[in-house]
C-alpha cells in the first residue's frame, strides 16, 4: 500500500513510519527539493560561485553540520606567483597546521615530481603565475566521532599539458563548517578564474 502526498505550495512533510515495519522507501519526483533521512540531508548542495580574481584566500563558510563530503571545483584559476595552491579546512576557525598532503604531477612523457605541505592540502607539486588550473578536490569525512577528514584531487594546467593528483588529510577539533582556498606562502594573490563547492 502506498501513500501519495500532494502540496499546492512550498513546505515540508514528515512521514512517520509504522512500528511494525523495518524498511521504508521514499521517492521524490524529478525537480527541486530536499530529503532528510534520519536527520541527514541527502541533497547535493551547490555553494555560491566565487570569482578568484583578487585576494590571498577564497573562503566558503557556514557549511551545515550534517555534511559528510565537500567537493572544491576550480575553473581557469590562477595566482600571481609560484606558491602552491592549497585547501584548508576548519571548525569555527581555519586549521593551519598538522596536514598530511602530497601531490604528484606528470605529462605524457615527463614526470614532474612531488610537492607537499603541512599547512594545507596542496593541489599540485608546482605553480606559476601563468598557470591556469582546472579540476576538483573531494574532502570526505572518515570519522564523525573524531572529525577526521581525507582528501583526493585531480587537477590540470590549462596553459600546458601537465596534470596532477593529490591526497591528504587532517583532524579537526570539531564539526567542519568552513573551507579556504589559499597558497602555501599565504601572500600570493588570486588573479583569474572561479571556484565553487558542492557539499552533501
Amino acid at each position: 500500500m502506498g501513500v501519495k502526498l500532494v502540496s499546492a505550495s512550498a513546505g515540508s512533510v514528515e512521514i512517520v513510519a509504522p512500528t511494525t515495519a523495518s524498511n521504508y522507501t521514499a521517492t521524490l519526483p524529478a525537480g527541486t527539493g530536499t530529503m532528510v533521512v534520519n536527520g541527514v540531508n541527502s541533497s547535493i548542495v551547490s555553494g555560491t560561485v566565487a570569482a578568484s580574481t583578487s585576494g590571498t584566500s577564497i573562503d566558503f563558510t557556514s557549511i551545515p553540520s550534517w555534511v559528510k563530503r565537500v567537493t572544491v571545483m576550480f575553473s581557469n584559476v590562477s595566482t600571481n606567483g609560484t606558491s602552491l595552491i592549497q585547501i584548508q579546512i576548519g571548525s569555527a576557525s581555519f586549521l593551519t597546521t598538522g596536514y598530511v598532503s602530497n601531490a604528484f604531477g606528470a605529462t605524457a612523457s615527463l614526470i614532474l615530481g612531488t610537492g607537499n605541505s603541512t599547512t594545507g592540502l596542496v593541489l599540485s607539486s608546482a605553480n606559476a603565475a601563468a598557470a591556469t588550473w582546472y579540476g576538483s578536490v573531494t574532502l570526505t569525512l572518515l570519522s564523525a566521532s573524531s572529525n577526521i577528514w581525507t582528501s583526493v584531487g585531480s587537477i590540470s594546467r590549462g596553459d600546458t599539458t601537465q596534470a596532477y593528483v593529490s591526497s591528504g588529510g587532517n583532524t579537526l577539533s570539531g564539526t567542519l563548517d568552513r573551507v579556504r582556498i589559499t597558497t602555501v606562502n599565504g601572500t600570493d594573490a588570486f588573479d583569474l578564474g572561479s571556484i565553487n563547492i558542492l557539499y552533501e
